[in-house]
Order: C-alpha cells, then sequence, then structure tokens
C-alpha cells in the first residue's frame, strides 16, 4: 500500500540472494563473568560520567550485569578460531562469525553456557531488504506544523526547549544522505553527532551514511532544519547514529545488533532511544515469535529494551504497520513494558487502519500513546521535502517531545516522564489497544506538571477502609524523604513516621491500625515545605 511506511523486518517487497556457506554468525553465551578484570566499585572504567550521573540522578544501582565480559573468555573463543566482534555486558556473551564446524569447538569450552545461530552466511568482514516505495510529494512551503502542533511541539519551542543539552540515540537502517543534504548540516557545523560513538553494527564500520533512506527520513522529523522551510521535533539536540538493521535480509541477529547499540547508547550517556524498528518474523522460520511473545518479557529486544529503561534512558519505539494485515498486534521491542510504543494518526487525529494494535494482555496498555504517522512530512535523500506513512515517523514525533519535556524538567526520571506523557493523551481516562493514552501534547504536560508541583505529594486511599495510608511524592528525585504526622482535630500528635522514597520504592505505606476511626489532619513535611490533607479512616 503506498501510503503504509513498512516497518523494516516485516514488510519488505526485494529480499537479495544469500549466499548459505559454511561461515554464520552465532551469539555465545558465557557461564560467568568471575574473571573480569572490572567492579561495580569502580564504573568510570566502563561507563561514561554522564551513565554514571544519569544512574545517580535516578537512583539506579550499577549491578554485575553492567560488568564487561571477562576478556579471558573472549580471547579462548577467539583462539578457536572464531572471528570476535561485538561483546555484550547485559547477555554476557560475544557475537561471533565462523565456519559452521567450530561451533562444536566454541560449545565446549567450559565457560561457555550455549550459543544461538543467529544469521546465516558472513557478513562482518567489512545493500538491503529494500522497502516499499513511498509516493512523495515535493513542497517548499514549511509544511511540518500540522506534525508538530498536534502534540505541542511548536508550544515547545516557543517556551524554548529544542533539545539542548539532551543526547538522542537513532536505532535504524542507514542514514542515507544525512552527511550532505542542507536541512542537516548545522549539525554537523555544531558537532553534535558523535561520531566516534556512532556505529553500523551490520558491517561493523563507522560509516553510517548509507544503505537506506528510512533512518534519514526517520531522523530528520527530529533532527533537521531550515528555517522557514522545515523544523525537527528536538533540532538542537545532541545525537549518536546507529545501524542496527540490515535491510537485505531479516535474522535474529538483529535484535542483537539493538542489543550492542542499546548497551553503547547507554556506557556513552545517552538520553533518549528512538527506534523505528520491530521484529515478529523472520527469513529463517525457526525464529519466527508466536504473537504470545508479545508480553515484554520473551524476546531479545524486549529484554534489551527494558534493561536499557531499567537504566534510565527512555526508549520511543514504533508500534508497527500491522494493524492491517494477519499479525494485527504490536511488535517488540514495543511491547516492553517500560517502552513508549507509538501509534500512528492522520492529521485530524483518526487512528490510521495500519497501525499496530496492543496485544490485549490483561494490566498491559499498548499501544502506549500515538502521533501522526500519515503523510509525515519528512526529508527525502535527495535533500528535498516529502510525506511518508507508518508509525516509523510517528515515534520520532513523540521522541521529540520526550526530549523537550525531560529537558525542562530534568530532575524527573525517566519512569516519571512516560507517565506524565502517558497521562497528557487525549484519552488518558479511558486507554484502549488502538491508540494507548492517546495524543500526547506538550501543553497538557506542563498543566499536569504544575498541577503535581502544587500537590507534590499522593495520599491513598481516602477514606481510609483497611489500615493502611500509602504515600506517594511526584518525584522520587526531588522528593527522597518525608515525616509523616497524624494529628486530631484537636491539635493533638497521634502518630509520627519517617519516609524515605527510591526509583526501587516511588511509595511507603503507613499502618495507621492504632488510629480510631474518624478525621484526622496528615502533615506531611520535607526539607523546608509542608502539605496538609484531611484524611478519613472508617472501621
Amino acid at each position: 500500500m503506498v501510503w503504509s511506511r513498512a516497518v523494516l523486518m516485516v514488510t519488505g517487497w526485494l529480499i537479495t540472494t544469500i549466499s548459505f556457506a559454511q561461515v554464520n554468525r552465532y551469539m555465545v553465551f558465557f557461564t560467568d563473568k568471575a574473571g573480569t578484570s572490572y567492579s561495580i566499585t569502580n564504573p568510570s572504567a566502563f561507563l561514561s560520567q554522564r551513565a554514571i550521573d544519569r544512574r545517580v540522578q535516578q537512583g539506579i544501582e550499577i549491578t554485575e550485569q553492567d560488568l564487561p565480559v571477562d576478556e579471558e573468555y573472549v580471547q579462548a573463543v577467539r583462539e578457536t578460531g572464531a572471528n570476535v566482534y561485538y561483546r555484550t555486558r547485559w547477555y554476557n556473551g560475544v557475537l561471533i562469525q565462523c565456519d559452521a564446524s567450530l561451533i562444536t569447538t566454541v560449545q565446549a569450552l567450559p565457560f561457555v553456557d550455549h550459543t544461538e545461530l543467529v544469521a546465516p552466511g558472513a557478513k562482518l568482514l567489512g545493500g538491503g531488504r529494500v522497502e516499499a516505495s513511498q509516493e512523495t510529494s515535493r513542497t517548499s512551503q514549511d509544511v511540518t506544523t500540522p506534525q508538530l502542533h498536534m502534540v505541542g511541539i511548536d508550544q515547545m519551542h516557543t517556551a524554548g526547549f529544542r533539545g539542548e543539552g539532551m543526547i538522542i540515540g537513532i536505532f535504524d537502517s542507514g542514514f542515507e544522505g544525512v552527511d550532505v543534504n542542507a536541512p542537516f548540516q548545522p549539525i554537523f557545523s555544531e558537532s553534535r553527532i558523535d561520531l566516534q560513538v556512532s556505529h553500523d553494527f551490520v558491517y561493523n564500520t563507522k560509516d553510517i551514511f548509507q544503505y537506506d533512506e528510512h533512518g534519514a527520513e526517520v531522523f530528520s522529523v527530529i533532527a533537521a532544519y531550515q528555517e522557514g522551510t522545515f523544523t525537527g521535533g528536538a533540532y538542537k539536540a545532541d545525537y549518536q547514529l546507529y545501524v542496527t538493521e540490515d535491510v537485505s535480509t531479516e535474522y535474529r541477529i538483529e535484535e542483537y545488533n539493538w542489543l550492542f547499540a542499546a548497551e553503547r547508547a547507554d556506557s556513552a550517556g545517552v538520553d533518549v532511544i528512538s527506534s523505528s524498528l520491530g521484529y515478529n518474523t523472520f527469513d529463517d522460520a525457526s525464529m519466527d515469535y508466536p504473537k504470545s511473545a508479545m508480553d515484554g518479557k520473551t524476546t531479545v529486544a524486549a529484554h534489551a529494551a527494558q534493561w536499557a529503561a531499567d537504566r534510565g534512558i527512555v526508549i520511543v519505539c514504533s508500534a508497527g504497520n500491522e494493524g492491517a494485515s494477519a499479525w494485527q498486534i504490536i511488535t517488540t521491542p514495543a511491547d516492553a513494558v517500560d517502552v513508549l510504543a507509538v501509534a500512528a494518526v492522520t492529521s485530524a487525529g483518526a487512528r490510521v487502519a495500519f497501525s499496530s494494535k496492543g496485544p490485549g494482555i490483561k494490566g498491559v496498555i499498548k499501544p502506549d500513546v500515538a502521533a501522526m504517522g500519515f503523510n509525515t512530512v519528512v526529508i527525502l535523500t535527495n535533500g528535498s521535502i516529502g510525506t511518508v506513512s507508518g508509525t516509523s515517523l510517528s515515534a520520532p514525533i513523540i521522541t521529540s517531545l520526550v526530549t523537550g519535556v525531560w529537558q525542562h524538567y530534568p530532575s524527573l526520571t525517566n519512569k516519571e516522564v512516560l507517565n506524565v506523557i502517558r497521562a497528557s493523551g487525549s484519552q488518558a481516562k479511558s486507554p484502549d489497544n488502538l491508540l494507548g493514552y492517546g495524543i500526547p501534547n506538550y501543553e497538557t504536560v506542563e498543566s499536569l506538571l504544575k498541577s503535581l508541583r502544587e500537590n507534590p505529594m499522593a495520599v491513598y486511599p481516602n477514606p481510609v477502609t483497611e489500615n493502611i495510608v500509602s504515600i506517594k511524592p511526584f518525584s522520587t528525585a526531588e522528593i527522597t524523604s518525608c515525616e509523616a504526622q497524624f494529628i486530631s482535630t484537636k491539635g493533638q500528635l497521634l502518630l509520627t513516621v519517617d519516609l524515605s522514597f527510591s526509583k526501587k520504592s516511588p511509595s511507603q505505606s503507613i499502618d495507621v491500625t492504632s488510629l480510631a476511626a474518624g478525621i484526622y489532619i496528615l502533615r506531611i513535611h520535607w526539607e523546608d515545605q509542608v502539605v496538609m490533607k484531611r484524611i478519613s479512616i472508617l472501621r
């Protein structure tokens, strides 16, 4: 369909010939990290200061999962004759390329837990599944306003938030034309792409400005700028660009490429990851996922995305373009709990038929939010302006919104950012599995955050019926502890409790069994601030 931007790994129409030689690509997983030379007490040896600061600001501990793999294990794998490429801290393993006859030798190493064939053929010694062509229109007018205004990014820019000081990582299939087209040149003249960190994981090169137009179009929605002509949603941010998607074939290796990129982006201090990619079926049917695997906890990509979110990064992902296909539901990693999965709507706010639906898991709302993904304005690879449709284009709009909101409110944790974006949605009071919480909006976010700051402590339930009162601060980064006092209507202090809050314990409960039924004043004090709430206890 000419109006649907295909998710790369599902709807391509041209598959290049693959040589199924004996050389294949495998993941090798180790049993432990016993011999690693790194320690969680010295994180600066393997994480940038910005990555450490992100964890500290959000109260996130550095764990053994963050430690690099044992290099002696890596060397032993190399000595079998296998070519070793990328390491994964979170999965504790390495990607290798070797003759199939070697894999038995690798598996026999005493510290190898198991291996997994992730793609046939050799590719890493240094293309692609091509998407269906998208009809485009060209114009010399600035036509980005509708897609920005729908979510209030124009108001966000007016307020002075265009992504300055934020780092966005883009995971895609290639960024053809970005290095030469005029709308991207301010990024280069201001040195806002980290070319040392950016990487092509498909061919193991630093040449990211090739392969495919998809990544360039997605990136343009966020980053391109040409005064009076085109305005990206977060066009003043800094960027890291990663090629993780091999458009020529579709194998499980691309999920691992996503993982490798996420780990690199994490260690390099990224704030937000934007990924307009999704996975469900592959060229090798034995690698296919059933629909039931889109549960946020089964796939490699979901694990990688959730682990990145657990380290304080905001992950924004396209929901997928399967709504009108037999598959219908979202693809991974959009299924991960703490990933903001984005559906597509028209300029009028109506859901587009191709936009993937939620998987219908009890208690899970997916997609999370929606943005304009039909005739979204982009920069084409020849530098002109065109329109493209798909959830691939709605996701970077939300990425831009998230980036500006977090720039404005840096004390929020990543999950608090997600929550306020969801809460600002046009159907936040009645979310569904078509558009989730609906279309978010910057001005609504501002209103919500202002309200929360004026009422920074949530107290529930009220009235109290089961002897437990819970207290939750608006932001655990801003409020880490408090003193709660229950005072009678006659002014008598009856109960005092000291509470501490953290990312892992964002709310605390108080047992009020000792208090008789009646009306009380709950006085909550922290630093130089006090909140008074009227509490009813029922028996």
